[in-house]
């Protein structure tokens, strides 16, 4: 597998739906790829402490995170024979039940796509240093923390 260049991961807001239906219809002239596996991150209507969050404000220090989700991409291709992978994350303010998260991987077989998929999840929610803070009904916010 050759190198492949850093890909340009943030999107400002919610990952609109658009981009979803189009990575998928992208890929249905490869025909070497027999499944995709993809993630959807959505903003829950938590409680916390008796109130209720309404969005979560993202932030990062970019340069670094994309640097972050380069690796993770990498070893993702060392690890898994994936064909394709994209990740989208969310940076700015995303209203509950939009998406913040997207990671679509395409590969010859299921079972490779899927574990593919769950890896990046992983990896990204365990090493990327993006932040979320919790806004809340009241206009108070705290910072997320991952679970």
């Amino acid at each position: 597998m050759d190198k492949k260049k850093p890909k340009k991961v943030f999107v400002q807001g919610a990952i609109p739906l658009e981009k979803i239906a189009n990575s998928v219809a992208n890929h249905q002239s490869k025909t070497n790829i027999g499944a995709h596996s993809i993630f959807l991150g959505q903003i829950r209507a938590d409680e916390v402490e008796g109130k209720t969050v309404t969005a979560i404000d993202y932030a990062a220090y970019e340069e670094m995170a994309e640097k972050v989700f380069h690796e993770i991409r990498e070893a993702a291709f060392a690890k898994f024979d994936i064909t394709c992978a994209h990740i989208y994350h969310s940076l700015g303010k995303v209203n509950v039940g939009e998406l913040c998260l997207f990671v679509f991987t395409s590969s010859a077989h299921r079972k490779i796509a899927i574990e593919a998929t769950n890896f990046f999840v992983e990896e990204i929610k365990a090493r990327v240093p993006v932040f979320g803070k919790e806004i809340f009904e009241d206009e108070t916010h705290q910072w997320k923390v991952n679970k």
